[in-house]
């Protein structure tokens, strides 16, 4: 063969391998780029509804609770809106939180609440002003799309907890665990250094692990695969909850999630709150969520801790996304702890 044709022959090869090391690199472990100023008192949280509608009287509130933090509020003007499920229409939900991106007084963005909507915006979204100048980012349900986009192709950190939704009218009647959640987004946005125990269930798989944290809604995680906003993995300490979904939805979603690989290099993984429904016609899956996810994993040797505090339930502890944790599960102890 000539030297110019077989040349020829291996320059794509070679760009295929060039390919392959840019998609290895994207995939590889990555670290904290930054992690958003933590609040004082005084600074600005801006209320915005990116996802569904929620009126002005339901987010009071939180307002309130907020300032008694400290903290003072800018509401924004998706609060009142309504299109039909949404917080407004598709273009006033992207002004409203665009503008709380750009706007550099605003020094964290809460989510009023979650329901359906980001998907639709999310490709739309100018992060520069949010990259330049970082600020807290908090949610969960829907906001999963921000915290994985954000995680993913930014490496910033966020707070994945409750919303305006869940904050109690009468906090005399609350019961203690929705109290603790509610209170650790303060912790959270004050910068004290999370702990989270946890009851210990017979079908954890014991270990330690140490990774960045990220998670969040089952669903939204296996609807992402694909797009700017996947989540990736690798190395990580992943948690999921859901609610509403039948068990064989459930199992289908991790068969999604193994399949693309999520499931094969984590650190570590945590089982967070799953409310499952009954099938409409009577037919029994056959296997408990602990069974589907042990499923998954066997093959693996990483900690699985099942029952965390977090979900769609009162007892939704707020998660610094994107923050390096340490997890460890034993017989007699379970616990992520954030790592400084």
């Amino acid at each position: 063969m000539k030297r110019k044709s077989f040349l020829a022959s291996i320059i794509p090869f070679g760009a295929i391998l060039t390919d392959v090391a840019k998609g290895e690199e994207m995939l590889a472990p990555d670290k904290v780029k930054a992690i958003p100023p933590y609040l004082q008192e005084g600074d600005v949280i801006g209320i915005t509804s990116p996802a569904g509608y929620i009126t002005l009287e339901d987010i009071q509130p939180a307002v309130k609770k907020l300032e008694e933090w400290g903290y003072n509020v800018k509401v924004g003007n998706t609060i009142g809106k309504r299109d039909f499920t949404f917080g407004g229409t598709d273009e006033e939900r992207l002004t409203d939180l665009q503008e709380m991106l750009d706007d550099r007084d605003i020094k964290a963005i809460l989510c009023a609440r979650g329901g359906y909507g980001l998907v639709r915006i999310i490709d739309t979204i100018n992060f520069s002003g949010f990259k330049r100048s970082p600020k807290w980012i908090i949610g969960f349900s829907d906001v999963t799309i921000l915290h994985s986009h954000i995680n993913s192709s930014f490496k910033i950190a966020s707070i994945h907890s409750k919303m305006c939704n869940s904050f109690p009218e009468d906090w005399s009647k609350a019961e203690q665990t929705q109290i603790d959640s509610i209170n650790s987004i303060q912790e959270c946005l004050s910068g004290k250094t999370m702990h989270y125990p946890f009851t210990p269930n017979l079908k954890n798989k014991t270990g330690i692990a140490e990774g960045i944290l990220v998670g969040g809604n089952l669903r939204t995680l296996e609807t992402l695969a694909g797009t700017k906003s996947n989540l990736i993995t690798k190395n990580k300490i992943l948690f999921i909850e859901d609610t509403g979904e039948y068990l064989y939805s459930i199992d289908r979603m991790l068969w999604n999630l193994k399949r693309t690989g999520k499931l094969s290099n984590l650190a570590g993984l945590i089982i967070g709150g799953f409310k499952t429904k009954k099938d409409d016609e009577g037919e029994e899956f056959g296997k408990t969520l602990e069974e589907i996810v042990l499923e998954k994993v066997e093959e693996y040797n990483y900690p699985v801790g099942f029952d965390f505090p977090v979900g769609h339930q009162k007892n939704n502890m707020a998660l610094k996304c994107g923050v390096m944790h340490t997890l460890l599960i034993d017989a007699i102890e379970c616990n992520l702890t954030e790592k400084r």
